[in-house]
């Protein structure tokens, strides 16, 4: 056997080994590419029902949604009629009872007067700061001061 023919037979073999392979990545390739066609076809048939539910979900969360508006507009219009029928009742009644009010207790301060002695008046007052006494604050504007002298 001569050189040539030795490498050309080392050459067969090496491409034998490549094809085979190649062969044993297509089969492979194939069996994969089956896998997924077939999970393809399975997410599919899952997914239009699912569609269809989701399609009548939304259906039913836009009537419930319409229901909400018309109920949130009702409570709209009470909330305005109770602040109306409180300012009118704030109106009516609040100014005569503020004078029954007032006048109750100036009849208790005047009753309390009545029954006590009035007591003397309290002399000036003085403040003592940290060993310091302070004069007694002045009362009254500089006009008011002013008159007096």
């Amino acid at each position: 056997m001569s050189g040539g023919e030795v490498a050309g037979i080392l050459v067969a073999v090496f491409w034998a080994i490549l094809v085979s392979f190649l062969a044993v990545v297509l089969v492979r390739l194939a069996q994969v590419l089956k896998a997924t066609a077939k999970m393809v076809a399975d997410v599919s048939e899952q997914a239009v029902p699912l569609l269809g539910e989701a399609s009548a979900t939304v259906r039913s969360a836009q009537t419930q949604l319409s229901r909400v508006d018309a109920i949130a507009t009702d409570v709209q219009e009470v909330t305005s009629n109770a602040s109306a029928l409180s300012s009118t009742v704030a109106s009516t009644f609040g100014g005569p009872l503020v004078k029954v009010a007032a006048f109750g207790y100036g009849v208790r301060q005047a009753m309390s007067r009545k029954d006590t002695p009035a007591a003397p008046a309290p002399g000036p007052r003085r403040t003592v700061v940290r060993g310091r006494t302070l004069p007694t604050p002045r009362r009254g504007s500089r006009r008011d001061r002013r008159s007096k002298d």
